[in-house]
Formats: structure tokens, C-alpha cells, sequence
């Protein structure tokens, strides 16, 4: 199937983006939320690791470029309406979160407040600053 020709399949919102969950594919725990454009998924396809569109720099953004925290992708799934792309990937350095922890989603509702739930793994400007 030509290249375009599965990418026209999905179903991008009105900025062209489509939400992308990145699971851990060994442990099952989702880790990130982030957006892709074509550009994006195409070259994440391509290469093997997950490349996202950053909104707040207007510009592709490949995970891990300055914390060294690549996510490879192993699998690339489609959910039943085509508007959401799920990645199976393998997350390196352990860190997803740029707070420092393993996942995004680290704060639970608990008697009406969000409380954090897990620990910081390694701080954020030790893992930026290595990688400038």
C-alpha cells in the first residue's frame, strides 16, 4: 500500500493533528499523551522511534532529543474511529515525563484533590542538562 494511502485513513482534527498514546509495551503502562501531524507519524513509521508534534514550539519534535529519553516503537495501533494512534514502544532512560518520572499520568483524584502518586526518577534539570 503506497505510503500516503494509510495515512489518509485517519481522521485529523481541524490543526491536522491526531492524539498519540505511548504505552510501555513490556508493562502495559501508559506513559505520555502527545500529538502528530503527518509529518510525525510518517517519520516515526519510517524510523522506528516516536517523533511528535510539539504545539507549544510549532515544530516536530523527536522524544528524547534533549533528555536522551528515546521511546522505539514496536507497534502502532489505530483505534475503532481513526482519530487516535496508540504506540507500543520501549521506553529508554525510564523516564517518559519531562517532571522526571516514569509516566505522564502521575497524579490520582483521590476525596476531591490530584495527588501525586509517583516518585520523581531523575531531575529534570539533571536530564535536560546532560543532553544540551
Amino acid at each position: 500500500m503506497p505510503q500516503s494511502v494509510w495515512l489518509d485513513q485517519l481522521r485529523w482534527n481541524d490543526e491536522g493533528l491526531i492524539p498519540a498514546v505511548a504505552q510501555e509495551s513490556a508493562s502495559g503502562r501508559v506513559l505520555m499523551l502527545a500529538w502528530m501531524n503527518r509529518e510525525a507519524l510518517r517519520r516515526t513509521v519510517e524510523e522506528g522511534y516516536a517523533i511528535y508534534w510539539s504545539r507549544s514550539r510549532d515544530r516536530l519534535w523527536r522524544k528524547g532529543e534533549e533528555s536522551g529519553h528515546a521511546q522505539r516503537v514496536l507497534e502502532l495501533r489505530l483505534d475503532c474511529d481513526n482519530d487516535a494512534v496508540l504506540l507500543l514502544v520501549e521506553q529508554q532512560g525510564r523516564v517518559a515525563c519531562h517532571t522526571g518520572r516514569e509516566s505522564c499520568f502521575f497524579q490520582r483524584l483521590e476525596n476531591g484533590s490530584w495527588n501525586v502518586t509517583d516518585p520523581v526518577v531523575k531531575q529534570p534539570r539533571e536530564i535536560y542538562r546532560s543532553h544540551e
